[in-house]
């Protein structure tokens, strides 16, 4: 399932967000851009995705699209486990909901995160940190599969950077993940070594190198 969490996502907890053709699924758009097949190596599940989109986000450990798509971009990344870790409350996060919609896409422009739509926050759990009233950080929870939920959003505005935000945030949306019976894990970028090491001390371990690919039909 950790080599293809999106298929795991759409195919199970989260099919209420998909939209679906055969073997190929992809989340809403307004929820987010990711597109999954259940067997990357099979042409004709591409060509079910064909019948969904023409332009599609995947991710896993290797990528190889099928003809008739061209790859766009490519960047490698890591996925940690926390098989061992222990989460941790803290009571000075608030919960995040739709009315704070606005302030986190604000919040994700500021801290130049990845793709967030307007409803991605229905995905989960979402936690924030704010200062004076401004939301300064967040974190919340993305792909959800059976025994598993992704820690997704890690973002601090760069005002507040330094101060931890993002470790306690990290910790206390998975110490919700753990209380519910499920393991977190995450994605990195490869590339982002600082990131990598945070979250090695707060318990997650690299499991499997991952690409984040977008491609679209040629």
């Amino acid at each position: 399932m950790l080599e293809n969490p999106v298929w795991a996502a759409l195919s199970g907890p989260q099919a209420c967000f998909a939209e679906a053709s055969g073997d190929a699924a992809r989340f809403h758009s307004d929820v987010g851009p990711w597109c999954a097949v259940a067997d990357p190596r099979d042409p004709a599940a591409w060509a079910d995705l064909a019948e969904l989109t023409s332009y599609a986000a995947l991710t896993g450990p290797s990528l190889r699209p099928a003809p008739g798509w061209e790859t766009v971009a490519v960047t490698p990344g890591v996925q940690m486990v926390g098989h061992t870790m222990t989460g941790v409350s803290d009571p000075e996060t608030v919960r995040l909901g739709e009315t704070d919609v606005p302030e986190m896409l604000d919040l994700v422009h500021r801290a130049q995160l990845g793709p967030f739509g307007k409803r991605t926050v229905e995905l989960g759990n979402y936690l924030g940190i704010r200062h004076e009233g401004r939301l300064v950080a967040m974190a919340g929870e993305r792909f959800r599969l059976p025994g598993w939920t992704e820690v997704s959003a890690v973002c601090t505005d760069p005002e507040f950077r330094g101060q931890g935000l993002a470790a306690r945030l990290t910790m206390a949306v998975a110490n919700a993940i753990l209380a519910r019976g499920d393991l977190p894990f995450l994605h990195v970028n490869a590339e982002n070594a600082a990131a990598i090491r945070l979250y090695e001390r707060l318990g997650f371990q690299v499991d499997h190198e991952v690409v984040f690919a977008a491609y679209r039909r040629a």
